[in-house]
C-alpha cells in the first residue's frame, strides 16, 4: 500500500497538517491493512503488479515523471537511501528511488539503481492499470493517458478526482483545468507541484 496518497488525501480534506495523535492513528490503520503484506515483504523484490490492463504509459509520460521524480537519495557509494517526505511536515511516507513508497520503505532502506528501476517499472504499470480501470472505455489519447498516469502516480486520486469524472464526460477543457487544483501538500501550495500540474495539463492537451 502506498501511504503517501492516503496521507495527502486526508490532509487535503482537513486542509491542515496532522497532530501527533492523528499521525499515530493513521499509521496504525495502515499497519493493520498491511499486516499480511508487511509480514512477507521483500525490500529487494517489488510487489506483484495488478493484472495487466492492456495500456502502458508512453515515453512522454515516463519523461515527465522522471523530471519530477528524480531518483533520490543518491549516496557516495552509488546506492540510494530512503528519505522522509520533505513537504509533509511529519516525514510520512518515507520514499526511495523514483518516488517509491510502501511498507518495505523506511528509515535505513538502501537500494541499488537496478532495484529503484525495477520497483518503478512495477509500480508505474500498477498505476497505469488503475487509470485504465478508472476511465473505462472513455475515449482517451495516448497523451491524455500519460498525463493521467503521472497525476495518479503523484496523488493516488484517479478513482475519486473530479478530473477523472470530467474526462469521462468528454469535458476535456474542464479536466485540464482540474490539474491545477492539486498543488498543495500539508495545506501549503508547493512550487514543484504547481510546475508538475502545469506540465501534466500541457501533456493532457497535446496531440
Amino acid at each position: 500500500m502506498n501511504r503517501k496518497p492516503i496521507f495527502d488525501a486526508v490532509r487535503k480534506m482537513l486542509d491542515r497538517g496532522f497532530t501527533n495523535e492523528e499521525v499515530k492513528a493513521l499509521d496504525k490503520a495502515c499497519d493493520a491493512a498491511e499486516a499480511t503484506i508487511a509480514a512477507t515483504a521483500d525490500p529487494v523484490r517489488p510487489p506483484t503488479p495488478a493484472a495487466p490492463s492492456g495500456r502502458k504509459i508512453g515515453a512522454a509520460g515516463l519523461k515527465l515523471i522522471h523530471e519530477f521524480e528524480a531518483c533520490e537519495k543518491h549516496r557516495s557509494d552509488g546506492k540510494f537511501e530512503a528519505y522522509p517526505d520533505p513537504g509533509s511536515g511529519d516525514g510520512h511516507p518515507w520514499t526511495i528511488g523514483w518516488g517509491s513508497t510502501g511498507p518495505d520503505i523506511k528509515p535505513g532502506t538502501v537500494w541499488t539503481q537496478a532495484q529503484c528501476d525495477a520497483r518503478f517499472a512495477t509500480d508505474i504499470q500498477r498505476y497505469a492499470n488503475d487509470v485504465a480501470k478508472a476511465i473505462g472505455d472513455a475515449p482517451t489519447t495516448a497523451s491524455q493517458f500519460d498525463a493521467l498516469v503521472s497525476f495518479h502516480y503523484n496523488t493516488g486520486a484517479i478513482a475519486t478526482a473530479t478530473l477523472t469524472r470530467k474526462h469521462k464526460a468528454k469535458d476535456y477543457a474542464g479536466a485540464r483545468a482540474e490539474f491545477g487544483r492539486w498543488v498543495k501538500n500539508n495545506g501549503t501550495v508547493m512550487r514543484g507541484l504547481v510546475r508538475r500540474r502545469a506540465a501534466e495539463a500541457e501533456l493532457y492537451a497535446s496531440a
